[in-house]
């Protein structure tokens, strides 16, 4: 079975790369593309320059490079796939290997910071009936 080829809006990946940032802005939802119409952040800036400067160069010893910043409002764009980052979720950093199916999309929606709640069986003296449950 051949392989499907992604698309977004239309648009390979390769095409999606060689746009420049206002065409492919234009494809974006209305948030993303208000977003990207007033600018970078200071630290989104500084994302954008350590993935850049990573992408010329390349890694010195052949393994992947993780990008670590706590910039969750960041946008996916297309020139990052490929990239890992580690994105912080308040306790520590998910590492994320952007793919194409996640351009338009904020890193926060990768790294969540809330885990589901698992209740267990309650421990030794959390209720008064629990004193006289036999230690195992």
């Amino acid at each position: 079975m051949a392989r499907k080829i992604f698309k977004y809006k239309g648009y390979t990946l390769e095409e999606l790369q060689d746009m420049s940032l206002e065409e492919v802005m234009e494809l974006f939802p209305a948030r993303q593309r208000r977003s990207l119409k007033r600018g970078f952040l200071p630290r989104q800036q500084i994302v954008l320059d350590k993935m850049r400067k990573l992408n010329k160069e390349g890694s010195k010893d052949g393994r992947p490079v993780v990008i670590r910043t706590h910039c969750r409002d960041m946008i996916v764009l297309p020139e990052m796939v490929g990239t890992t980052f580690g994105i912080y979720n308040g306790q520590n950093f998910v590492e994320v290997t952007i793919e194409p199916e996640m351009i338009g999309c904020y890193f926060g929606e990768f790294a969540p910071t809330r885990q589901k709640v698992q209740h267990g069986d309650p421990g030794m003296g959390a209720t008064r009936s629990s004193m006289f449950v036999p230690l195992k």
